[in-house]
């Protein structure tokens, strides 16, 4: 299960860099990186729901659930204007943040329990994204910022609805496929604004039909073995990720501020992982 939890951290952080150096760079548009997303992630999960069909002795049903196509779209699209303006771990961190505080909420409220470790873990790292949007001068854009929370929220509620999933594969080629109308329609709000050069398109094409797609997949087999406040808390590894790969790949600068914030947010999580395995 760890390895599983490892490969998709690393593929929604990749998420994060990939769109923040094509939109950084300007070699496309945040609307069309969205729509190439979603499609490119179709066409690959269509592939994967014909073979894995083919392969199996009962059948697998595809699951047509409207509001999780539609967060989903929300989510890609909210993730691809914010990322204009933010920096790839500072949008994991607003991000991700978010998603925890979300699905932490309705745990609580539909009888999850919390220790006192827990508590004190997802307590720190709230704060150690609350040291992020401090005012000051590296303060991310607070419209920009509002964006990416409204993708959290989106990515949340995806999530969510993902601990019921009768079959990772179909849910999410599903899901694919019900946001794909959403967001092409999103598009059409800034159609004047298009423009993409061949890396851009192959940047896009990557995070949808690999480190989004398979990645989801990946993502709601987990959520089944897993609860609602341990699947926040283990993404909250995603910015520390993110802010690595920003630095490695797009040249982005790591400021005091970031540090701080990203060393409160993973001991944090190891404070969550640490009082589930003494349960």
């Amino acid at each position: 299960m760890l390895f599983k939890i490892t490969l998709a951290m690393i593929a929604f952080a990749a998420n994060s860099v990939l769109c923040r150096f094509a939109l950084a760079q300007n070699q496309i548009d945040p609307m069309s990186f969205s729509t190439l997303r979603v499609l490119s992630g179709v066409l690959v999960l269509s592939s994967l729901f014909v073979i894995a069909k083919r392969n199996s002795n009962i059948p697998i049903p595809l699951n047509w659930e409207l509001k999780n196509g539609f967060y989903l779209a929300v989510y890609i699209v909210g993730f691809s204007l914010a990322y204009v303006k933010i920096d790839a771990g500072v949008g994991a961190l607003l991000l991700f943040g978010t998603v925890q505080f979300t699905m932490v909420m309705y745990g609580l409220c539909h009888g999850e329990k919390i220790n006192f470790k827990r508590a004190l873990g997802l307590v720190l790292a709230l704060v150690g994204i609350g040291v992020l949007l401090l005012p000051g001068a590296n303060a991310p854009s607070v419209v920009y910022s509002m964006l990416m929370v409204i993708s959290g929220i989106a990515w949340a509620a995806y999530s969510l609805s993902g601990k019921n999933s009768p079959h990772p594969l179909s849910s999410t080629f599903s899901n694919f496929v019900l946001a794909a109308p959403f967001v092409v329609m999103a598009g059409f709000l800034f159609a004047q604004d298009i423009h993409i050069n061949l890396q851009g398109f192959m940047l896009a094409v990557v995070s949808g039909g690999l480190a989004s797609s398979a990645a989801y997949v990946l993502w709601y087999s987990i959520l089944k073995h897993i609860d609602r406040i341990m699947a926040s808390t283990v993404q909250l590894s995603v910015p520390c990720l993110a802010i690595i790969g920003g630095s490695l790949f797009i040249g982005e600068s790591i400021s005091l501020r970031i540090l701080l914030s990203s060393t409160m947010v993973l001991y944090g999580i190891l404070l969550v992982i640490f009082a589930v395995a003494k349960k």
